[in-house]
């Protein structure tokens, strides 16, 4: 339930429409339903401004598909991220409406329209397209939390020329997410073109000495480009979070 959900049901009680008996029962599992294996956190969008999301990863089949089950009965868009193929092929069965996409290991279930709630773009860049797993996965999320949202893909620094082909895009984004592995210089770059703030997401792409990601980190860490924020290493759904607080619109 979010803000507009709760309005809804409020102004129906007040009018008459919905009786305060069942208001009551609408709101019974708020703040949270203990779902036996997850304690669901279905006060979370009026609190946070989007949803729970679930985490596939070390979660068993069983375990995903009755937390999506309780967060879809309450109406709401449901998101889990890092969910393998063969679990999600679980939940399409039960959610046919459901959209899987086998790069960001996304499973998305739609039941409200996405809205467009931000002052602007969202752009994410990939520097490579070894990174477009992480970068896929900032993607659906940034757009499942209601922002508009564009890729450029393999625009790293190897081939500098094919990230100024769109110096246009980058200025017409209000905050943009930099995916890269190897040495991470990619943010950098970007950084030092734009005045939008600059998230920047480190992949463990890379070979040896790249250090499953580390050497990405810290060349982003130590970005000589002001306004940088540095998430965690593959985290792409922790860049959306951040660059849907950011471009946010204050509601009305």
């Amino acid at each position: 339930m979010d803000a507009n959900d709760l309005k809804h049901l409020l102004t129906a009680v007040q009018s008459g429409d919905l009786s305060i008996a069942e208001g009551l029962e609408r709101l019974r599992t708020l703040p949270y339903e203990d779902a036996g294996i997850a304690k669901i956190d279905h006060h979370r969008a009026l609190r946070q401004g989007v949803p729970e999301v679930v985490l596939g990863d070390a979660k068993t089949a069983d375990q995903i598909a009755t937390i999506v089950q309780r967060m879809a009965a309450h109406g709401d868009n449901v998101l889990v991220t890092r969910i393998a193929m063969e679990k999600a092929e679980i939940l399409a069965k039960a959610h046919p409406g459901g959209d899987y996409d086998p790069l960001s290991r996304t499973f998305s279930l739609r039941h409200k329209p996405i809205e467009d709630l931000g002052r602007g773009k969202i752009l994410v860049i990939c520097a490579g397209t070894s990174d477009l797993p992480v970068a896929r996965e900032a993607v659906v999320t940034a757009r499942m939390f209601n922002n508009q949202v564009e890729e450029l893909v393999d625009v790293g620094v190897a081939g500098i020329h094919r990230l100024l082909a769109h110096t246009e895009t980058l200025r017409d984004a209000t905050v943009i997410i930099v995916v890269a592995g190897m040495e991470g210089a990619l943010p950098s770059v970007v950084g030092g073109l734009v005045d939008v703030p600059v998230i920047a997401v480190p992949t463990s792409i890379g070979y040896g000495a790249s250090f499953n990601g580390i050497a990405a980190l810290l060349g982003m860490l130590n970005s000589c480009a002001g306004g940088i924020t540095v998430v965690n290493i593959d985290n792409g759904f922790g860049a959306a979070f951040a660059a849907t607080r950011i471009n946010r619109r204050k509601p009305q």
